[in-house]
């Protein structure tokens, strides 16, 4: 099977791209560098015609980040992947979208199940369940992956608060599961392995890691890390950006076990290297837009 992978400079793409070299599969890599500046028109330029599969790898997870620039928001949440999506109707070719519990209000108890509808309440939850929506319409070959928070946005939020000297307030009200990139990166291979031996398991999934938590005790586990600062101090109290946060977001992942055999794995053994992809991350991307 030929894959393309769609990515931005984030480490999700480097680190899908290193783990697929390692497979029998075609990989064909598209760099995304700035994507609310893309010329859908290009597509057909950018994407051969023995590609097989189209891998959106571009992973948005940062409620905060889209409601400040909702344009942006919608062409990377919803624009690109609807022309990559009607690209792959009119190519024979299948697409795999990433997605994020930020399509539910979090007012559901339980952890919820790929079937129960969205009700987002955000720029970023909106745009994903209305791409959601629109891929099961356009496309019947997709593979839909909902996912749990971004465990590297919220140690990002650990480092500001340590070099800006403030509290980090946390809430034990909102629960959900952490992922790592490595974590997905795998989940991701899984899946694309399994598709390219014949499997016809289209449609909606969902992937976190094990171990519910709450923002507040994810805050305090980060902070026991070894290169984080003494300092940080984090305080059980909601901050102003928790509006766009729902209460719960812990995703139930038994569809993608039972279909692929893909366990979930416990976040908190990926903290430490998470914290160093972030690290190399940063510097790839400098790295990237010098020699680009």
């Amino acid at each position: 099977m030929n894959v393309l992978v769609v990515h931005d400079y984030g480490p999700l793409g480097h680190i899908l791209l290193e783990k697929l070299k390692q497979t029998a599969l075609y990989i064909s890599p598209l760099l995304v560098s700035e994507p609310d500046k893309v010329d859908q028109a290009a597509l057909d330029d950018w994407i051969t015609d023995d590609v097989d599969m189209i891998v959106n790898a571009l992973w948005l997870t940062d409620p905060e980040s889209a409601e400040a620039d909702p344009e942006a928001t919608r062409q990377a949440a919803f624009t690109i992947p609807m022309a990559l999506a009607e690209h792959a109707r009119e190519k024979g070719m299948a697409l795999m979208q990433l997605s994020t519990g930020y399509v539910f209000d979090g007012r559901k108890q339980s952890a919820y199940i790929t079937s129960n509808p969205g009700q987002p309440f955000s720029q970023l939850g909106n745009w994903q369940w209305e791409c959601e929506q629109a891929l099961r319409t356009l496309l019947p070959r997709h593979v839909i992956l909902r996912t749990g928070w971004s465990l590297g946005r919220f140690i990002r939020k650990v480092q500001n608060s340590a070099t800006s000297h403030d509290l980090l307030s946390l809430s034990s009200r909102h629960r959900g599961q952490p992922v790592a990139f490595r974590d997905l990166a795998r989940v991701m291979v899984a899946v694309l392995q399994q598709l390219d031996c014949g499997a016809d398991v289209w449609g909606t999934y969902q992937y976190a890691g094990a171990e519910e938590i709450t923002h507040y005790d994810l805050g305090l586990a980060i902070v026991e890390l070894d290169a984080m600062p003494g300092d940080v101090r984090v305080v059980d109290a909601i901050p102003s950006w928790a509006v766009l946060e729902p209460e719960n977001v812990t995703l139930n992942c038994t569809k993608l076990r039972n279909t692929f055999g893909v366990k979930q794995l416990p976040w908190r053994t990926s903290l430490q290297d998470e914290l160093e992809i972030l690290g190399m991350s940063e510097q790839l991307a400098r790295e990237d837009r010098i020699t680009s």
